[in-house]
């Protein structure tokens, strides 16, 4: 907080912070006529959407006290906003404005009498948080006297021609606000001001392991070694230490310098040094082919290091006026370094240095930056010439696909379109008259797909921006050097294309490959660009809708991409960069739910996240999301994961942990990789165990009741037979599907499929499905609990015996697995037997498909047990994911709660695992997120969490079957009492044996609490997902139409054009804003104080108890709004002025 003193001596403790949407109303009140006078009239929300950056100044309780906003271009239409540097050069004197150093004030408003102290205060924030800025202008089309407050701090621009153009030109500069720090060799006599810099900030104690060493330091400088220091009123507020003792042969085993020409001098031909003499600009990087031409002459190093850096906070933006003088210390060097370590918060100095991503085999656990000399330059963009070609031929050589980059631009020149007559803009950057970057852009046809398919209004609102505002970069390319130059790259292309908008598509591999964009690199781009995340598409009934079914733009299928977008305010938004190495062990769905989180933070940049998993990434896999053989639990599919950028965010390490080093901090692949932590999450899940026999001898008659019960425990340890097939992953299904296709299909042996999930059934249908006989196939069911149902509900479990007794599959109940092979040799496979409540059961097999018992990997197991860790039949944890270890994590079916918590009867298998995964992310971002404020634990730890999602299983069972049941989360041992209750509940159409099934429970509160279809046709799977937890009243007064006989199928009755709108993504939102809206009136009755008391979690929407006419009338208004809006997605229903 800062204080601000009004002209009457009045003070307030404000905040400096970014303008939000939700500041428009109160920014517009404080308008006044004299404003308007400076700035005309103003649109005040689409000017906050339009601005490069708005600034607000706001007091303890966020009321507005001063706002500013700033675009790169003039006020009005003064001068077209691509040519206003000619316009300003041409006719006033301002020589030294660029758009990249300069910008211009669009509006200013204040409260009275906080005006002179407003704008004061605006104007230093915004040159202290934009290093590059150095003026801010105010050109504006009138030509009347300036407020006061803004006459103060900007002055005149002097006219070159007269009279001129009719506009007036104002300016401040940097100097007068927050100068460039001023830069000189360090003095013994700084020791005393910069060591009370040292003692502020703690972390950096450790360097000084003794009295005086910054003295000696500062006293011991000579041509190898520099001191500077920072002058902030005559006193000594940052140092900088710098050497060119580099252990270069060290960076080279741990990082890659490639890119770099190894940090060592670039190795001249005669004839390059002939080039030079004659004064030939030298490139500022030398490509792979040039360096093998070179002559084989000594390699001298070309780097100097950073060995010490501090400065004062207040200072800190301006840490980048120290590398100059750096450089000048060593003029024939071309690159400063540094090595900051990996948990370090990120140094400002850092902003304008490029990150060199570590080997894979290094374990340092610092980060290597570096920054070139040419980066010191300033870069300038401008619309690319047929004259550039040549250069940027030269620049995208050997780049992939810069064929294709090279055609776009020839179609350029040629006709300014794309043979499709889609218009395309193409611009260079330049550093010292040298071609370094290129961008291609293409005007965006599919806007409305894009905003239909992703949350794009997250960031920018529609209804601000034209349709010809949007654009699609096709291509990219910005040598490494000047990758501090990416955002202002961006900001000119917007500007000199007006265009407001820039998206790039991401596609998975394969598909990747088959796109024609060169984009070099990619990193660059989003470093500027956030991600956006997927809309959960609602399945419409095209056919029924008729007419009044959406726009085919938006219902017909795309290839997945995962969508980035920049915007103009997002070119001077800050991102905070985490160094941090984040390694998640296994692909489940809590792993996946928990990267899905970290990749779409739109203000952090994870560096260092990383994947370890037995066969990949989970989307890459050759199959489709139809293989078969397992269940679903429809949280990703191949086109969900298509959507997310993990390819571009998450390294991943193809194997399985073997083993953990705590110490060391890394993980032991079975690849022999190492991979080195600071936060290791894992996340393997439980997976199907290849069966270990009882080993009983079935010579004398044996039953289940007379086994021992540590039998079946055992961990089965002998040779795995070639036809035992376990199933755990989308990859061990392609590849049974391969082996059977090859080894079965055509013979007339038995398929002996054991286990007692859900996974049976849907692998029996997949089975039936290759054409493989019904009398070829035995399903064995292991003992069960008495009661259990295997699918969750009664009716489906005799309809699926039905149809498995139709398809003549012979189906055996209670049975546990005695001997494979009577014991002989196992492979491969000929015969299994079983013990059962009776007679011995003998099978002959030609494959034996295993899905019986779930359990935790044995390399996991080992490499948790061996790195002592605390494990109890699961990895343990407590309420936050921590294991016995603070730096890892536990999350999903692979952990349970510490006993301490006495909840033996919950853990993280009763949840929905993306859930789990995403409450574990939100407890990591704690860690790293600067804009979330710290939770105050309780001394003593909190009860382990509970969670709320739903739990789905959904498949194809024998009959053709499509199924899907959805519940909520239960403790491990049900009541027999609630089962009841919700069988008292319960609204049921259809019938299981007939297909056309559909079964509702709701809760107390009539609540849908779980719901169950088995159906022959294609089930809309995300639409009926959407009506877990939902209140029967905003199903269209479902229960009550059903009490009444009105509700014969819920397919039909969830097919209607009514019930679409609860299936749109946003309407949980417009749920919330109804219970906001109904809150005060329900809040007064006692009925409902009743309700809350009994139920804290109680959170629905009552519409009944709405008596007032007003806060009906208000929930209508509500309602309409929501449509209107969502108008594109809901076309079925009429919004006002339509009819």
């Amino acid at each position: 907080m800062r204080t601000l003193t009004s002209a009457g001596g009045h003070q307030k403790a404000v905040s400096v912070r970014r303008s939000e949407s939700s500041d428009a109303q109160r920014i517009d009140v404080l308008m006044s006529p004299s404003t308007r006078a400076v700035f005309g009239r103003i649109n005040v929300i689409h000017l906050l959407e339009k601005a490069n950056l708005a600034v607000t100044v706001a007091n303890e309780q966020d009321d507005v006290v001063a706002h500013a906003s700033f675009f790169d271009h003039p006020l009005g239409d003064v001068v077209h906003q691509a040519q206003w540097e000619a316009f300003l050069q041409e006719h006033f004197r301002v020589d030294k404005c660029t758009p990249l150093n300069t910008l211009f004030l669009h509006l200013f408003v204040a409260q009275t009498d906080f005006d002179s102290a407003g704008v004061k205060e605006i104007l230093r924030s915004v040159f202290n948080a934009t290093t590059e800025l150095e003026h801010i202008c105010l050109v504006r089309p009138s030509l009347g006297p300036l407020e006061p407050a803004l006459d103060e701090m900007f002055e005149p621009i002097q006219r070159q021609t007269e009279p001129g153009p009719r506009c007036s030109a104002s300016i401040c500069h940097r100097r007068d606000h927050c100068p460039r720090l001023c830069i000189r060799p360090a003095r013994v006599e700084d020791h005393d001001d910069i060591m009370a810099i040292f003692e502020e900030q703690t972390l950096l104690l450790s360097i000084i392991k003794r009295p005086y060493f910054l003295a000696e330091l500062i006293d011991c400088q000579k041509e190898e070694h520099h001191n500077a220091v920072c002058e902030s009123d005559g006193n000594a507020s940052g140092f900088i230490s710098v050497s060119i003792d580099v252990n270069l042969k060290q960076l080279h085993e741990d990082f890659d310098l490639s890119d770099f020409n190894g940090l060592y001098k670039v190795q001249r031909t005669k004839h390059d040094k002939a080039a030079a003499q004659s004064g030939e600009e030298e490139e500022t990087q030398t490509s792979a082919s040039q360096q093998q031409e070179d002559e084989q002459l000594p390699k001298n190093s070309d780097a100097f290091c950073v060995q010490l850096f501090v400065i004062h906070k207040n200072q800190e933006m301006r840490s980048v006026d120290f590398v100059p003088h750096v450089f000048t210390q060593f003029p024939d060097l071309n690159y400063c370094i540094i090595q900051v370590p990996v948990l370090s918060p990120e140094l400002s100095l850092l902003q304008n240095f490029v990150r060199v991503p570590p080997r894979h085999s290094s374990l340092l656990p610092c980060e290597l930056y570096v920054f070139h000399r040419g980066g010191l330059r300033t870069m300038k963009v401008r619309t690319a010439k047929a004259a550039d070609q040549p250069a940027v031929s030269r620049l995208v050589n050997d780049l992939n696909h810069s064929e294709s980059l090279l055609k776009d631009l020839d179609q350029y020149y040629e006709a300014r379109s794309d043979p499709d007559a889609v218009a395309l803009q193409a611009f260079v950057a330049k550093v010292g008259g040298l071609v370094v970057g290129v961008v291609v852009i293409r005007d965006e046809q599919e806007v409305e797909f894009l905003r239909g398919h992703y949350n794009v209004e997250n960031f920018v609102y529609f209804s601000h921006h034209s349709y010809e505002e949007h654009a699609r970069i096709l291509h990219f390319v910005l040598q490494l050097t000047f990758r501090h130059f990416t955002k202002q790259l961006f900001k000119e292309v917007l500007r000199l294309s007006r265009r407001s908008c820039l998206y790039h598509r991401s596609y998975p591999p394969p598909r990747c490959q088959e796109e024609n964009s060169c984009i070099h690199h990619l990193d660059f781009v989003l470093d500027c660009a956030v991600p956006v995340r997927p809309r959960r598409q609602i399945i419409y009934p095209l056919e029924e809708l008729g007419i009044n079914a959406p726009s085919r733009r938006l219902t017909e299928e795309q290839a997945p991409f995962a969508l980035s977008l920049i915007s103009r305010k997002l070119t001077m938004e800050p991102k905070v960069s985490v160094s941090a190495r984040i390694v998640v062990v296994g692909a489940s769905d809590t792993a996946m739910a928990f990267l899905e989180v970290l990749c779409f933070c739109p203000h952090l940049r994870f560096n260092s996240l990383t994947l370890v998993s037995t066969h990949g990434f989970p989307g890459d896999c050759s199959h489709d999301d139809d293989v078969g053989f397992l269940s679903t639990s429809h949280a990703y599919s191949s086109r969900d994961l298509a959507q997310i950028p993990m390819h571009s965010c998450v390294a991943v390490v193809t194997g399985k942990m073997v083993s953990i080093d705590r110490k060391s901090r890394y993980v032991v692949v079975s690849s022999g990789e190492t991979v080195p932590y600071d936060h290791l999450v894992l996340c393997t899940g439980l997976q199907y165990q290849v069966p270990c026999p009882s080993g009983v001898d079935l010579k004398q008659p044996v039953t289940n009741s007379q086994l021992q019960p540590a039998s079946s425990r055992r961990r089965f340890t002998g040779p795995v037979p070639s036809n035992l097939l376990t199933l755990n992953h989308p990859h061990d299904c392609t590849a049974a599907r391969h082996w059977l296709q090859a080894n079965f299909m055509e013979l007339e042996d038995n398929a002996v499929v054991y286990g007692n999930s859900v996974d049976v059934f849907t692998t029996v249908e997949t089975l039936l499905g290759f054409g493989i006989r019904g009398s070829r196939i035995h399903l064995v069911l292991p003992p069960v609990e008495p009661g259990a149902s295997f699918l969750g509900d009664p009716a489906v479990d005799e309809a699926v015996a039905m149809a498995l007794q139709t398809a003549e599959v012979h189906t055996h109940r209670n049975c546990v697995l005695a001997q494979m092979n009577d014991g002989r040799h196992p492979d491969p496979l000929t015969s299994v037997s079983f013990t059962t409540d009776e007679e011995p059961l003998h099978l002959q097999c030609g494959v034996f498909i295993n899905l019986s018992t779930k359990g935790v990997d044995y390399d996991a197991f080992r490499s948790i047990n061996k790195s002592f860790l605390v494990f109890d039949s699961r990895l343990v944890i407590n309420s936050t994911f921590h294991t016995s270890d603070s730096n890892i994590w536990g999350a999903g079916p692979l952990t349970k709660f510490s006993r301490c918590y006495h909840t033996d009867e919950w853990s993280h298998a009763n949840f929905n695992s993306r859930e789990v995964g995403q409450d574990l992310a939100a407890k990591l971002l704690a860690l790293f997120d600067p804009t979330l404020e710290p939770v105050d634990q309780p001394e003593t730890d909190r009860l382990a969490p509970l969670y709320k999602q739903a739990k789905i299983h959904g498949g194809k069972l024998p009959g053709g079957f499509n199924y899907l049941h959805v519940t909520k989360p239960s403790a491990t041992y049900l009541p027999a009492r609630f089962v009841q209750h919700l069988q008292d509940r319960g609204i049921v159409t259809g019938r299981a044996e007939t297909g056309n099934y559909f079964c509702l429970h709701l809760d107390w509160c009539e609540v849908v609490e779980t719901l169950t279809c088995l159906s022959l046709k294609p089930l809309p799977f995300s639409n009926y997902l959407t009506l877990y937890g939902k209140h029967q009243q905003l199903l269209g007064q479902m229960l009550n139409c059903y009490q009444q006989g009105r509700i014969h199928d819920l397919y039909s009755f969830f097919r209607q054009s009514c019930c679409l709108a609860v299936f749109h993504d946003r309407f949980s939102d417009f749920e919330q804003e109804l219970q906001q809206m109904t809150a005060t009136e329900l809040t007064d009755d006692e009925s409902w104080q009743q309700l809350r008391t009994e139920d804290d979690d109680l959170n629905v929407v009552c519409l009944d108890t709405v008596k007032d006419e007003e806060n009906r009338a208000a929930l209508r208004s509500s309602a309409v709004r929501y449509l209107t809006y969502n108008r594109n997605l809901l076309p079925m229903f009429a919004w006002p002025g339509q009819l």
